[in-house]
């Protein structure tokens, strides 16, 4: 290609020892400034050993927390800052911020659902006892939510709140102190940093650093662009609906921006994929659909080509989880080629000639994970020449038939679909002059 960089793509508690808690709801001012008003689940104390709560006093604290997530859901569908806030022990300054923070990014977003519910509870994390009491009770906390215009369907997150007995009452005291019990990205979604800005450009939807809007704009417009060559050149339905985030900071969902061994080599933008039920990292149920995050230091110099190739892996992500690499990879990199050259000005023959040349003569098997993370380039390169010379062969259509088929099956369906089997495959494509 005429600009012949390499793609930089991604492969795609504390136990309540001396508290109950019953469900009732009550005011209770407190230390609070006047006028605050705090709503919060009152706590009662059992007449058990310390500690040692029973499964209907657990069941009853949990009943009670779950009224509260329940309340400040609510507040967030509704605008209800102060609502929001109610639960929230007012002495804890920084918590309170940090919690003023996350509502107006929260809101930002357009939900259509959102739901918060306890979730595993931790016993004795030793600085939170320091901090706030043997009292004090964590727990792992489910955020499920479903984003208007963007998400088919709920999705879910966690995060690690603290809450502990006020006046009778239990109150928000903590949310950053068990988020290394958390899922990786936990704590770490694009509304818990600065306050963001969220554009949203027909079905695109891009978030970025409030102070950075105009950004954000030139990014829509970038991924409206993309989102055109995906369905161009990807012959399932796609309805395009895509979340961009493009934020400064470092670890948005958790992303790292190096990969491979050795060396390794440069992430500069990653599709997410998020599933139903998503506990501790481990996708359970169907996969939803993904977030492209992009590498901060790549933000203010993103390009429609490598948005095409991460978009490619947001049109197919729902498609199943069992596509050999070589076929998600290669696949993304045929649409993103093929986008290029949909401009007449642009080509990507000095990448033709790079595999032709340096790859091909290396190829004795369809690329694995292991000769992605030993070699990006050369897999990356071999991964779109066997998906070119596969197009070549059945046709855009087919071709999208066949991936759908590897998604479903898996490498099985080659021979099926193809009348090829692998090792012919390889042979082929080392044939084909592109």
């Amino acid at each position: 290609m005429n600009h012949p960089k390499r793609l930089y793509a991604g492969v795609a508690a504390l136990a309540l020892t001396a508290s109950g808690a019953v469900v009732a709801v009550r005011a209770w001012r407190g230390d609070a400034a006047s006028g605050t008003s705090v709503l919060a689940v009152r706590a009662t104390t059992p007449s058990t050993t310390p500690g040692q709560l029973t499964a209907s006093q657990k069941a009853a604290r949990k009943k009670a927390l779950d009224v509260i997530l329940a309340r400040r859901s609510d507040a967030v569908l509704k605008g209800d800052l102060k609502g929001f806030l109610a639960s929230i022990d007012p002495k804890q300054t920084e918590l309170v911020a940090r919690q003023r923070m996350l509502f107006t990014n929260l809101r930002k977003f357009g939900f259509s659902t959102l739901q918060y519910f306890t979730a595993d509870g931790f016993d004795a994390v030793p600085a939170l006892v320091e901090k706030f009491g043997a009292t004090a009770f964590s727990t792992r906390v489910m955020m499920r939510y479903q984003i208007s215009g963007l998400d088919p369907r709920p999705v879910q997150t966690d995060l690690g709140y603290t809450f502990a007995p006020r006046v009778g009452s239990w109150v928000l005291v903590d949310d950053t102190g068990i988020d290394e019990l958390l899922t990786e990205a936990g704590h770490r979604q694009p509304w818990d940093f600065d306050e963001v800005q969220v554009v949203r450009r027909g079905t695109v939807v891009v978030v970025v650093d409030k102070r950075e809007a105009s950004l954000g704009t030139k990014v829509a417009k970038v991924a409206e662009k993309a989102v055109t060559s995906v369905r161009k050149h990807w012959k399932r339905p796609w309805n395009g609906a895509v979340l961009v985030v493009a934020m400064p900071q470092e670890r948005v969902m958790s992303t790292l921006w190096t990969a491979g061994s050795g060396d390794g080599w440069t992430i500069a933008a990653k599709a997410v994929t998020l599933f139903e039920g998503e506990q501790l990292g481990k996708p359970i149920g169907r996969p939803i659909g993904s977030r492209i995050v992009v590498n901060p230091a790549f933000r203010k110099k993103l390009d429609k080509d490598l948005l095409v190739h991460e978009m490619t892996h947001v049109a197919t992500a729902t498609l199943g989880l069992n596509a050999p690499i070589w076929a998600v990879e290669g696949l993304a990199e045929y649409v993103r080629c093929r986008s290029i050259e949909d401009d007449p000005h642009w080509s990507v023959d000095p990448y033709r000639k790079r595999v032709r040349t340096k790859y091909l003569s290396n190829l004795k098997a369809l690329p694995s994970y292991t000769v992605f993370a030993d070699d990006a380039d050369q897999a990356y390169g071999t991964s779109w020449w066997i998906v070119e010379y596969l197009a070549d062969k059945l046709g855009e259509k087919k071709l999208a038939t066949l991936y759908v088929d590897l998604a479903q099956h898996g490498e099985a369906v080659l021979k099926k679909d193809t009348g090829l089997t692998a090792a012919q495959i390889v042979a082929g494509a080392k044939k084909f002059k592109g």
